[in-house]
């Protein structure tokens, strides 16, 4: 699972990211190229082409649903297997909120970058849960000339049962 957070929780407003961190769209590229992507369809939509040398996985709930250059599917469970069959081994869920929600009791691995801002948003993530998530990694940006706005991106891994 890959996403950016504002420091209120924000993922998007209105369909889209509520702030341009040219830094993070190279990170999302570099974690995600050569590797399967899973997003809803109202996420497909707001990019609005499949996003190049990725396999882009739409989940939907519309039978009718399709897209050029996408591979459609109706539940989670379908996006997974069909991430198996081509012989993913890091599946990217890259969101939107209702998305993310469904897939983090399966998940291992977070690549959460933090927007260190409060923004007006519609959608909304809350940060992973201290309990059963260890951040592995944090590595934090001051703002500059092309991301004016300061981040972190940070890394969490799923503890172990026994940690727990």
């Amino acid at each position: 699972m890959i996403v950016a957070v504002s420091s209120n929780g924000v993922i998007g407003h209105e369909n889209r990211l509520p702030w341009h961190l040219p830094a993070d769209l190279k990170f999302f590229k570099q974690k995600t190229l050569n590797h399967c992507i899973v997003m809803g369809r109202k996420t497909y939509e707001s990019i609005g082409k499949p996003l190049p040398k990725r396999t882009n996985i739409v989940l939907t709930t519309n039978a009718n649903w399709q897209a050029e250059g996408v591979e459609v599917v109706h539940s989670l469970a379908q996006a997974i297997e069909l991430a198996k069959q081509k012989g993913e081994t890091e599946l990217f869920v890259i969101g939107g909120a209702d998305i993310f929600r469904q897939v983090l009791p399966l998940v291992e691995t977070i690549y959460w970058t933090k927007v260190k801002t409060h923004v007006q948003g519609d959608a909304f993530l809350e940060q992973p849960d201290a309990v059963q998530w260890e951040q592995v990694s944090e590595e934090s940006f001051e703002a500059d000339e092309q991301n004016t706005i300061p981040f972190a991106f940070v890394c969490y891994q799923r503890r172990k049962q026994e940690q727990l």
